[in-house]
C-alpha cells in the first residue's frame, strides 16, 4: 500500500477484480428480476489488470468506460498456449 492506504499496482490487481481483454464483464441486476448486463473488456487503462475497463456492452454494442461495482464479477477465457508442432 501507498501512503494514503491505497494500493497500486500488481498489488491492487490480486487485491480485487481483474481482467484481460477478451474477458467478459458480468454485472448484477439493480433489482429482482432485473438479469443485469454483459460485455466483452476490450481495452484495459492498467497494466496489472485492474478496473476501470472499456466494455462492448452486449445488448447495445456500445463501448463505454467501466468502473465495476460490488455486483460485478470477471469470466475469465483460458488462452490457448505454444502447441508443439506435428510428428515431434
Amino acid at each position: 500500500m501507498n501512503r494514503t492506504g491505497t494500493r497500486h499496482g500488481p498489488e491492487r490487481a490480486r487485491a480485487g477484480l481483474w481482467a484481460r481483454v477478451g474477458d467478459r464483464l458480468i454485472v448484477g441486476g439493480a433489482t429482482v428480476g432485473d438479469e443485469g448486463r454483459d460485455g466483452e473488456i476490450v481495452a484495459l487503462h492498467h497494466e496489472d489488470g485492474s478496473p476501470p475497463f472499456d466494455v462492448r456492452w452486449s445488448d447495445t454494442g456500445r463501448v463505454t468506460l467501466v468502473f465495476p461495482g460490488p455486483d460485478a464479477r470477471v469470466q475469465h477465457f483460458s488462452r490457448p498456449g505454444p502447441t508443439a508442432a506435428p510428428g515431434r
